[in-house]
């Protein structure tokens, strides 16, 4: 009797990779290095072959298809074994290839399930049966195989089932707009092999398109190929080991989000995450700022992955060693208003009473590029605002954006003092939740620096700015355009009289012109951009004298008058960069313009006066802003406000009163009247003069009509304003309302009203100049009712009695820039104002001037008469003893 056969020797190990519906891949025991491997093939089957792709480096290489039933065989094993312990024995190995044949069983022992019974039980594989001796083993494969055939199931299914043979799509012609058709969302795939840690092969289900994919984000190390030699770097075969292991041949979902050339990059999500976040913590790799702009999960949690591996200093980052400069935590974080942009990266902020300079964090403003010398003038100095493309635009984004407001830093890093540029606070700044940086990049006006993959000087939102930068470039915004650079030719009028002179009529007939406020030198001196003239001035303030500051000059540095650094934080404050308007009266010898500014509808002139940084000049007895002036400068004095804390009274000195009321009667026509017996009159002397001015204005107009809608009303300018009666008039725009609704001021006639836009239009040149021919007065020496029925009374009795008519005024005295006076009738001389108390409607009131005791004691005489007769204030007695001004009435 025959021995019996050596039962093989039973072996364990887990599938790494199931090649196709008969041959796997088991990975054995470590023993102290890699796992070794194995290549199985089930023995006495033969299955469906799966399609092969063409092989461009071999000649004669053709692309074949799946057999039928080849995919579904190989899935077959997959789903079953991939990642499994299995048992399994080699029966032979061909005597050519080397190939082991054998038997695969689920667990630890042969008690598991017979992985090639299974198979052939699914119709998936054929039995080979010519030329193998027979046996309890195959007999039982031949009895499995005729069961499957009569049930029809797999390749031996009656009818062909459509979905047999996959269709697969081995490259795909155009990725860019292969990624966008799928929105960025997740799609089914199977690993189908494993390049090196974060790139892997894949099909995309169900589609069956054939994908190499770079995990977005993150990089391994990788392996380098020199000539026929290929070298891993450090770590590079555990990081693929890592993910070979968990991904291979794994059903997972990938994130396509961008192709570089034809890969494609993406997320890779296993069931139990996102492979990168998992290689991060690891140490097994880092992260890369390229592509982490992709990243659809966002990059947080990649970047918090890393922190990890490197505060574990694992793998990678054995080495690794912080970079980032401790700051201290209330340095860290704080709140400021930002009181001005320097170029286009750095702010200066206020808090409290300090100011800081902070850098916005990994923000490239914008550069010059190559400049030729030939093309630019000898004497022509680079100006940075203006000359570097897209600079100008920068600037003046984060000016309007930012200037006055409150904004929040956070400190991300300080830059150490390095080839002559000082030491940097790089921060990043965000108004209303808004990032700053982000925002400015997002526009195209800034680039984002990058940075060696150790370096942890960087934006605690990097990332953000990344993504803004791509999204500027797709979008070819600023810097990334593809147009011809916006150009700033700007006239520089500092210092050049001959130039300034060519310039002043223009600033002159323009009325109000707007501009920015680029820098203060002191309290009254500025330099100012006129964007409509697109020139630089330097600017005086009219009307005033500011404390001196120190200058440089032939004798050495002179002192700092007291307060000067006071009036020009102040204007700094009030007006640096911030928009503003400007009338220009003059200019000095040194080609200066000297006129007066507007921040938000505030004379800056008079807030200096009124805050004690200046005096008044007296010049401003010759403006329109002189009844401004004085009476700031006057409530100044009183409370001895900073310049003048030492400021006394000069002495007495005995002065003759007049005695003697002077009269210089004028003829006037009363075009308005007010609310307070005050009116509005023209002088008939200057009728002639002023009719032919409107005339020529009508003239003007009609011949050059203007344009509807074409003209821009601002508070405080002047314009031409249609009236109802269709003729155009000389006014001032006082307000201008969110319905379109503008109120103008007549200024030659004295009165207001509402109009629409349609009825405005530009002055000509030439009108703005003229003086305005309404002139506002007070009547002298009376005083109006506290009653309102009685007021009304009188100032109805007062408009019919004086309005479009003609008077002889005269002047009798002044109260601040208002003048109080007397009217009389042209023919029988009588004077308004003793009409007016002699009819019972106003009251006289009690003066002390001696030149004005005659006309006081006329109306006083005049109100008893009104009283002894009860006319209409009197008619229920006597009210002085209440209401006189003597016993404390005030109107």
């Amino acid at each position: 009797m025959a021995a019996p056969a050596p039962r093989p020797q039973v072996n364990l190990g887990i599938v790494k990779q199931v090649l196709s519906g008969d041959a796997v891949i088991i990975r054995g025991q470590p023993r102290g290095g890699p796992p070794p491997e194995k290549q199985v093939c089930l023995s006495n089957v033969t299955a469906p072959r799966l399609a092969r792709r063409a092989n461009p480096n071999v000649e004669g290489s053709v692309e074949t298809k799946d057999e039928p039933y080849a995919w579904q065989a190989r899935e077959f094993l997959r789903k079953k074994l991939i990642g499994k312990e299995v048992a399994f024995t080699i029966e032979y190995t061909a005597p050519g290839s080397g190939r082991a044949y054998g038997c695969i069983y689920m667990g630890k022992d042969t008690s598991g399930e017979n992985i090639t019974e299974s198979i052939v039980s699914e119709g998936l594989v054929e039995v080979r049966r010519g030329g193998i001796k027979p046996s309890d083993d195959q007999t039982r494969l031949n009895d499995l195989e005729d069961a499957a055939k009569a049930a029809g199931k797999g390749k031996w299914a009656k009818e062909n089932d459509p979905n047999m043979q996959r269709d697969i799509k081995w490259s795909v012609e155009n990725p860019r707009n292969f990624v966008d058709s799928l929105h960025q969302k997740p799609v089914e795939a199977v690993v189908e092999h494993v390049r090196d840690g974060c790139t892997v092969r894949a099909f995309l289900l169900p589609s069956f398109h054939h994908v190499t994919v770079m995990l977005s984000g993150v990089k391994c190390p990788m392996f380098k190929r020199e000539g026929d030699v290929e070298t891993a770097e450090t770590f590079a075969d555990e990081a693929k080991y890592f993910t070979e292991s968990r991904l291979l041949q794994r059903d997972v979902k990938i994130i396509l989000e961008g192709a570089a050339n034809l890969n494609f990059i993406g997320t890779v999500l296993h069931p139990m995450g996102n492979i990168a976040e998992f290689l991060l913590k690891e140490g097994l790799a880092r992260c890369v700022d390229w592509s982490m702009g992709m990243v659809t999960t966002g990059p947080e949690r990649l970047r918090s992955a890393e922190k990890v591996a490197k505060e574990k200093r694992s793998r990678i980052w054995k080495d690794y060693t912080p970079s980032t400069v401790q700051i201290d935590l209330a340095d860290k974080n704080f709140s400021g208003k930002v009181v001005e942009v320097v170029n286009a990266d750095a702010l200066v902020i206020k808090t409290g009473d300090e100011y800081k300079k902070i850098t916005l964090s990994s923000i490239r403003p914008p550069r010059l590029g190559p400049v030729n010398p030939e093309d630019q003038p000898r004497d022509r100095r680079i100006r940075p605002l203006y000359d570097i493309p897209y600079m100008f635009e920068a600037r003046e984004f984060l000016r309007k954006k930012l200037i006055g407001k409150k904004v929040s830093v956070l400190v991300d890093y300080i830059k150490p003092a390095s080839d002559g540029y000082p030491e940097k606070t790089c921060a990043t700044v965000t108004v209303g939740g808004i990032n700053v940086g982000e925002a400015l990049v997002g526009k195209g006006f800034a680039t984002v620096i990058r940075y060696r993959q150790d370096d942890d000087q960087r934006s605690s939102n990097y990332d953000d700015l990344l993504s803004a930068e791509a999204r500027a470039s797709k979008n070819s915004k600023g810097l990334h355009s593809k147009k011809e650079v916006p150009l700033h030719r700007v006239a520089d009028l500092s210092g050049d009289p001959q130039k300034a002179k060519q310039f002043l009529p223009f600033l002159q007939r323009a009325g109000r012109s707007e501009g920015t406020v680029e820098f203060v030198a002191s309290g009254s001196r500025l330099r100012l951009y006129l964007p409509k003239e697109t020139c630089l001035v330097t600017f005086l303030l009219a009307g005033i004298t500011c404390p001196r500051m120190a200058r440089t000059g032939p004798g050495g540095p002179g002192d700092t008058e007291p307060y000067a650094d006071e009036a020009l934080q102040y204007t700094k404050e009030l007006c640096l960069q911030r928009e503003v308007e400007v009338e220009v009266d003059t200019i000095d010898k040194a080609g200066n313009f000297i006129g007066w500014l507007f921040v938000e509808g505030q004379n800056l002139s008079v807030s200096l006066v009124e805050h004690g940084l200046s005096k008044m000049h007296f010049s401003a007895e010759r403006s329109n802003y002189l009844r401004f002036l004085a009476p700031a400068e006057e409530q100044a004095k009183n409370t001895k406000l900073k310049i003048w804390e030492n400021f006394e009274e000069p002495k007495t000195v005995q002065i003759v009163e007049e005695t003697e009321r002077k009269t210089n009667y004028k003829q006037i026509i009363v075009t308005e009247m007010g609310a307070e017996l005050d009116f509005y009159a023209q002088m008939i002397d200057a009728g002639p003069s002023f009719e032919q001015v409107m005339q020529n204005l009508r003239a003007e107009m009609e011949a050059s009509p203007p344009l509807t809608g074409a003209y821009t009303p601002r508070p405080g300018e002047l314009c031409a304003c249609k009236f109802i009666d269709g003729e155009w008039y000389r006014a001032r725009v006082e307000k201008v309302s969110s319905n379109n609704k503008i109120s103008v001021f007549y200024i030659d006639f004295g009165n207001r009203d509402m109009t629409s836009v349609t009825q405005l239009a530009a002055l000509p040149p030439g009108y703005h100049t003229q003086l305005p021919q309404a002139h506002h007065y007070y009547l002298a020496c009376v005083l109006l009712p506290k009653d309102e029925e009685y007021k009304q009374e009188a100032l109805d009795a007062f408009r019919h009695d004086i309005l479009n008519n003609q008077f002889l005024l005269n002047v009798e005295y002044h109260s601040g820039s208002q003048d109080f006076v007397t009217i009389l009738t042209p023919e029988a001389r009588e004077d308004v104002s003793q009409k007016l108390i002699s009819d019972g409607l106003v009251l006289a009131e009690h003066r002390r001037e001696k030149r004005l005791n005659k006309m006081v004691t006329e109306y006083k005489a005049a109100q008893e008469t009104a009283r002894k007769n009860r006319l209409n204030l009197w008619r229920y007695g006597d009210i002085t003893e209440d209401d006189a001004r003597e016993f404390g009435y005030q109107n």
